[in-house]
């Protein structure tokens, strides 16, 4: 493991001379390791990773831009303008960078992670020479990776990318392949149908002992000379290392005070290791750039994109009621999609992603999911309303469906004229909310709302509670009054969205809430759900408007069931806002807009260990404790366009409580915030502080609500599932309260069989041991994930805590071998040697593509080349495939993906060389006996030479000619790969010279003689074949 540090330097990204690549690298570096330690450092997992995936993206970007016809070109360098700069300069609007900010971390966090869960795996890190298992975690993951991105499954996607990451980064770190001289990744660890080669065995040693323990290579001189990998053992709690081995070195390790002595690690970099810890960083983010490449050319540039959170708007998900009651709401909801898709198209709000997700009673589901507006618009066109019964209908069953299939962040709208049966699933969708932060808003068109029979009966109240908890709202009209309450739906579902205020109030008073409007805001909509309101809203300079005015001075009221919507005009007036509310019952305040700045976060929990950092929670943070959150700003010109003032937590729904909070600078954005008292009850994040660009002041507020716990759930997620086969997963439970029985519960959205333990009898502050099992079917696709959510409560109710995971099907794989192209013919000689000249002509070319006995071919696209590419059929054993260009495009690169995702490409060019090579002339014979040593006697006799002329790979030879020789020269097709030449001349003339000049007039000339000193006479030439050239210049062809 490379030191563990929060990626802050721009170092290693040196080379990224570009805009696009130095913008990019703030980005990535902006976003903290949460499980590595915050030292500035640029050559920690974080630095490596980030530089990888920022350049990587950057390519891909480039591609995508070129492949759209229009040109990369960022405007700046914060986030926002990168993205809309990658999603093309035809969409209009406000763009956000959140959800690129927010894949990078889960990234990094997944990447760090493996430090503190894996701590003395050494499989993991390539410690104690684990090459084989090492291998095996990144080519699983690799294959996981491929298949999730296949399954559009991209979250799961990105987590297993950051754990093989790291286990990648560290071969360089942990191995001793810098010091046995390579410059170049080694790639057969990213290969299958690679082998490891020359690996040292457990009885080889491999060091030298060094007392002082900081000697600057240890490895012995024959391991050196024989070329054996090695790497260095670690012992967290043992000093136990075979003998002779390298030690991985440092204080946590124990075997580093065994003889041999010292350590290789070159995870910091020190006065001992300062070259050979820069070449494993240089190696360790090539390697990742090629893995990474891997994954893209598998996954093709938009899906690529897609898993690194490039995406215009958040994802638009609708949960429909289809009983027999609904049709109304049907062919509303219905209506509203179609709005918002033809409303939204070519802008930046247009939806990435739609999933509709029906339920009735029995049945929920399927999940459908799009990118495609006119698929969605086909699929909720087939909706038609039949069945149910009686009243409750399986609603959260089909919320949790959508949850779980949806990605973080999206907004979800159910629709329903009943409660919910299936009520017992409050808690796990209360869990999945504030896991993906996710925003529900509900529809209701009941007739009556019923009171609860009992406390387990379900009721709109239930609606209400979840959707406040997610930063949604319930929303209740009549079936008539719908139409006119699904504007809000236009409202939301839009790009860069922000929440400036969300309060709620049971029972109801009267109150005044204020609220900082600043410049950047647009779209400004306040929101009221409630019954009996009035309220009156007033501006910075005091100008008022009340809820009797539809137009009023301030902006323009619509009312429906229990729906009050204000949206301000576009001259708004910064500064501080209040609204005065007043009503006997409960009702709830939300105001959001559209802004660039925002900000994400994660609560967090710090680990100890030989690399000590931060891991997001995933459930409530520990009561009793200060909380810590890490905290990412963005701003309309990056993070260095924001003040940041304050940062704490308030309640929503009881008296405002503010814990405000003390904060660290990371840098770029990035805060580690700790508050000593956390509110109780539920409560949100708040953050204020001043845009720059503007000097106005921000205010801005996190949606989905949080509270403690003094319970804790510990599981950690190592392998894929394998279809067919059970799977174990262990957890612990503890609790910092009152002991006792504490139930506990799990749900996954895929159905799969699962067994547990009901219940486990907690001691305070011990960890109770536990496994779930789940087994997937046997006919599992490969690539699906699987969400799994784990609840233990208390056994009066009063507290409970989550945990929710991510885990992927995988097919055993037994296709390692990519495909395979075979040039068949290339057909370019038309192309002129001048590239000046190649508009009017074209080149072709053909070629095979096999799979051999693999899984078969899936697809075939083009990498390079601005030519069509054409194929027969995918499902052949043998694809034909025709590539046409113009000869101006002079390069082309194929990717063949097999259906496991090996990666096969095939690069071509007809680039013409400037051929700066003469031709060569070889003698094959020279025939001279008869020609006397006495020259006057010369007359009758003849000799003769015979030579081979070649051009190689060059032009082509154009002319021979004689420079010197009174004889005469005959020669073969000048059109011939091999020219054959015969002179002859007379023994008097006893000299010659060739010349011969290629077409792009590079001259070779052979000059040979048969003169001979007094003596023996002469025997004929016959050595090994004679080069004889000897002068070769660029001359003026003649």
């Amino acid at each position: 493991m490379f030191l563990s540090t929060t990626l802050l330097s721009l170092l290693l990204l040196s080379t990224m001379t570009s805009l696009l690549g130095t913008a990019l690298l703030a980005l990535a570096l902006s976003g903290p390791t949460l499980a590595f330690l915050h030292i500035r450092s640029e050559s920690s997992h974080t630095s490596i990773t980030g530089s990888a995936l920022l350049q990587k993206v950057t390519d891909t970007c480039r591609a995508v831009a070129k492949a759209d016809g229009h040109e990369f070109k960022p405007t700046g360098s914060s986030p926002e303008e990168l993205v809309q700069a990658c999603l093309g300069p035809t969409a209009t609007g406000e763009v956000s960078g959140a959800k690129f900010h927010s894949a990078l971390r889960q990234i990094y966090s997944q990447n760090g992670l493996v430090d503190r869960d894996f701590v003395n795996s050494a499989r993991h890190h390539f410690n104690s020479e684990a090459f084989l298992e090492g291998r095996g975690l990144i080519l699983e993951g690799m294959a996981a990776i491929k298949a999730n991105i296949h399954e559009n499954n991209f979250q799961a996607a990105r987590e297993t990318l950051g754990r093989i990451l790291h286990t990648l980064q560290d071969f360089y770190a942990h191995s001793n392949w810098v010091e046995l001289g390579y410059t170049d990744p080694y790639i057969n660890l990213i290969r299958p149908d690679h082998q490891l080669e020359n690996l040292a065995d457990v009885t080889t040693a491999t060091c030298s002992d060094c007392a002082s323990g900081s000697c600057p290579n240890p490895i012995l001189s024959d391991i050196l000379k024989k070329k054996k990998l090695t790497s260095g053992y670690i012992g967290i709690f043992s000093s136990f290392k075979p003998q002779g081995k390298c030690s991985h070195g440092g204080a946590a390790d124990l075997t580093s005070t065994a003889v041999p002595r010292g350590g290789i690690s070159k995870d910091e970099r020190r006065a001992d290791n300062v070259a050979f810890h820069n070449a494993a960083v240089t190696l360790a983010t090539a390697a990742s750039l090629q893995l990474l490449e891997d994954i893209r050319s598998a996954a093709g540039d938009r899906d690529f994109l897609r898993m690194m959170g490039i995406a215009r708007s958040s994802v638009v998900c609708f949960v429909i009621d289809t009983t027999g009651s609904m049709s109304d709401d049907i062919d509303e909801a219905r209506a509203v999609v179609y709005e918002l898709i033809d409303s939204k198209k070519g802008t930046q709000d247009e939806p990435s992603e739609y999933i509709l997700v029906p339920f009735n009673d029995p049945d929920f589901g399927p999940v459908i999911r799009t990118t495609d507006p006119d698929v969605m618009k086909r699929e909720i066109s087939k909706l038609e309303a039949s069945g149910g019964g009686d009243v409750p209908e399986m609603c959260l069953s089909g919320l949790h469906l959508a949850l779980t299939h949806a990605p973080s962040s999206s907004h979800i709208y159910v629709f329903t004229d009943a409660t919910a049966k299936d009520i017992d699933l409050k808690d796990t969708i209360n869990a999945l909310t504030r896991t993906t932060k996710s925003t529900v808003m509900f529809f209701g068109t009941f007739i009556g709302v019923r009171r609860r029979r009992s406390l387990r009966a379900a009721s709109f109240e239930d609606y209400k509670d979840l959707a406040l908890a997610s930063g949604g709202q319930a929303i209740q009209v009549s079936k008539e009054q719908l139409p006119q309450a699904t504007d809000i739906i236009l409202d939301t579902s839009t790009s860069a969205l922000v929440t400036v205020l969300q309060r709620a109030r049971s029972p109801g008073k009267q109150e005044t809430f204020s609220f900082v409007i600043d410049e950047s805001l647009k779209n400004i909509t306040v929101y009221i759900t409630g019954k009996s309101i009035t309220f009156t809203l007033t501006n910075p300079a005091g100008v008022s408007q009340s809820q009797n005015e539809a137009s009023g001075k301030l902006g323009t009221l619509q009312t429906v069931g229990n729906l009050w919507r204000i949206r301000l005009y576009a001259a708004k007036q910064t500064g501080t806002w209040n609204i005065n509310i007043n009503s006997k019952e409960p009702y709830t305040l939300k105001i959001t807009g559209q802004s660039t700045i925002t900000f994400i976060y994660d609560f967090v929990e710090s680990f100890k260990g030989p690399h000590p950092g931060y891991a997001v929670l995933s459930g409530h943070p520990q009561a009793g404790q200060p909380a810590t959150l890490m905290l990412s700003v963005m701003g309309r010109k990056g993070p260095s366009s924001l003040t940041i003032g304050e940062v704490g937590l308030v309640t929503v729904s009881s008296p405002e409580t503010v814990s405000n909070s003390t904060t660290t600078d990371m840098g770029n954005g990035d805060i580690l915030v700790t508050v000593d008292a956390v509110p109780e009850g539920e409560f949100v994040v708040i953050l204020s502080g001043t845009d720059k660009l503007s000097n106005s002041e921000f205010q801005r507020q996190s949606t989905t609500q949080m509270s403690v716990s003094k319970v804790n759930i510990q599981v950690v997620v190592d392998n894929s599932m394998e279809p067919g086969k059970a799977f174990m997963l262990p957890f612990s439970v503890m609790t910092q309260g009152s002991g006792g029985k504490y139930s506990i519960g799990a749900k996954n959205n895929r159905n799969f069989e699962m067994s547990f333990p009901n219940s486990l009898t907690l001691i305070p502050e011990q960890y109770v041991n536990a496994t779930l099992t789940i087994t997937p079917p046997a006919n599992t696709p490969s690539g699906t994930d699987v969400t799994l959510t784990i609840e233990a409560k208390s056994s009066n109710g009063l507290d409970s805590n989550y945990a929710v995971l991510r885990l992927s099907v995988l097919t055993k794989i037994t296709d390692f071998v990519p495909p395979l192209c075979e040039v068949v013919s290339v057909q370019a000689a038309d192309c002129p040697h001048n590239v000046s000249q190649c508009g009017p002509f074209k080149w072709e070319l053909w070629a095979k593509l096999t799979d051999g006995n693999g899984t078969g071919i899936e697809t075939v696209s083009l990498r390079q080349g601005n030519g069509s590419l054409t194929y027969t059929s995918l499902s052949a054993p043998v694809i034909q495939a025709n590539y046409t260009a113009s000869c101006c495009s002079q390069i082309v690169e194929l990717v063949a993906v097999d259906k496991v995702g090996n990666v096969g490409k095939f690069y071509h060019s007809i680039v013409q060389i400037p051929d700066s090579v003469p031709p060569l002339c070889e003698v094959v014979s020279v025939q001279a006996a008869d020609c006397p040593q006495d020259v006057s006697q010369c007359g009758p006799f003849k000799w003769e030479l015979w030579a081979k002329l070649t051009d190689g790979n060059g032009t082509g030879i154009e002319t021979v000619s004689l420079r010197q020789g009174n004889g005469s020269l005959t020669y073969t097709s000048l059109s011939a790969p091999v020219i054959q030449a015969n002179y002859t001349a007379s023994c008097c003339s006893q000299i010659v010279e060739l010349v011969a000049a290629d077409k792009a007039g590079n001259v070779g000339k052979c000059y040979h003689s048969i003169e001979r000193s007094a003596g023996p006479p002469a025997l004929t030439l016959s050595p090994p074949l004679w080069l004889c050239l000897l002068v070769s210049a660029f001359i003026t062809r003649f």
